[in-house]
């Protein structure tokens, strides 16, 4: 069954109508690589955040703490960051939505740095729920994390022509904003054991966001092994984007082999010191290729992220080696030396 599916998602991809597809072509993503420092960030969600929809609904968007650990990333030298969007807070108040956006690049533009807006997400708590969010569970990674669409609208493709009305509306208002870096469209597509049942969805975004072109980079990152699902996000990226949770060698030779396409490349996730995924192993080879580097984590906070993704501590205890994360609450590292190494290296941009 999966050879069959894999085939019939091969000719999907073969026959697909490229009429309204607008890629850049390689000369002008590199031309518009070129314009930009060497890219260092983070995934970036404010520590009093649980989710995407805590992080953007009016009753507790946060900015305040925002402005606070932003600025905390540009003392680091990050210039980027990867942040998630929703469906649901443009569906409930697409005005609120986007005025929160505006506030969030004015806060960002202060401290020097532009965002990589994500638009979908395949991964974690599959039922969004707009209103309160669920408070954390002790010690374990991600609990309140929710996908977007979620299931329903995912399997549901007569829901399909709103979602696109939400990804023209978003992009469309902000083609233009050079405070924007650029779009990541859909973060780990086939996630949750959706597999290809993501890709018709997948297809439709892409084409939604073609329809209002924006002025910046479009891009959805690869990030396991799926023949057809990869080749459908490496053939429609202008920026190739990917993940990568192993050690320095495994991301060097990733680097190598995504470099033969001849497009920039951004590693839009890594950074897991138990799986030897680390600041110090992993920057020089970013810097050495000039690959953008967008690590998970930032402030240690209600996502949970310190704790690794299949290893609870059902005391919440602090681990004696975080996963994720750079700070606590109060500002002060989980590692001095590691932050200050992160100086050191950005400071050569």
């Amino acid at each position: 069954m999966k050879k069959i599916a894999l085939f019939f998602a091969v000719l999907f991809i073969s026959f697909y109508s490229f009429s309204q597809k607008q890629v850049w072509t390689t000369e002008k993503a590199n031309a518009w690589f070129k314009q930009q420092p060497w890219l260092v960030g983070c995934n970036f969600i404010p520590s009093t955040a649980i989710n995407e929809l805590e992080m953007w609904q009016a009753e507790t968007f946060d900015k305040v703490t925002i402005d606070r650990e932003l600025g905390w990333a540009q003392g680091l030298g990050m210039n980027m960051v990867r942040v998630f969007l929703h469906y649901i807070p443009w569906q409930t108040d697409a005005k609120g939505f986007k005025q929160r956006i505006t506030d969030f690049l004015v806060i960002a533009d202060h401290h020097h740095i532009k965002p990589m807006f994500v638009l979908f997400d395949d991964c974690w708590n599959d039922s969004p729920k707009p209103g309160k969010q669920p408070d954390p569970k002790t010690g374990i990674h991600n609990s309140g994390w929710v996908q977007c669409p979620g299931k329903a609208m995912h399997n549901d493709s007569t829901s399909w022509p709103q979602l696109g009305l939400y990804v023209k509306d978003i992009i469309g208002s902000f083609r233009n904003d050079k405070r924007i870096l650029l779009w990541d469209l859909y973060n780990e597509p086939g996630n949750s054991n959706y597999a290809l049942t993501t890709l018709p969805l997948l297809e439709k975004i892409f084409l939604a966001a073609w329809s209002v072109r924006p002025s910046q980079p479009l891009t959805a990152g690869i990030w396991f092994d799926n023949q057809a699902l990869n080749q459908f996000q490496l053939e429609n990226s202008d920026i190739i984007s990917f993940h990568n949770y192993n050690k320095a060698d495994d991301l060097e030779k990733q680097i190598i082999g995504l470099s033969k396409r001849g497009r920039p490349l951004i590693c839009s996730e890594y950074m897991a010191r138990t799986r030897g995924s680390k600041f110090e192993t992993h920057l020089p080879v970013f810097k050495k290729y000039k690959v953008g580097a967008v690590n998970w984590g930032f402030v240690a906070g209600k996502t949970n992220t310190m704790y690794q993704w299949d290893t609870p501590v059902p005391d919440g205890s602090e681990p004696a080696t975080w996963f994720h994360d750079i700070y606590r609450k109060d500002g002060t590292p989980f590692d001095p030396k590691e932050v200050a190494f992160i100086k050191s290296i950005t400071a050569l941009n």
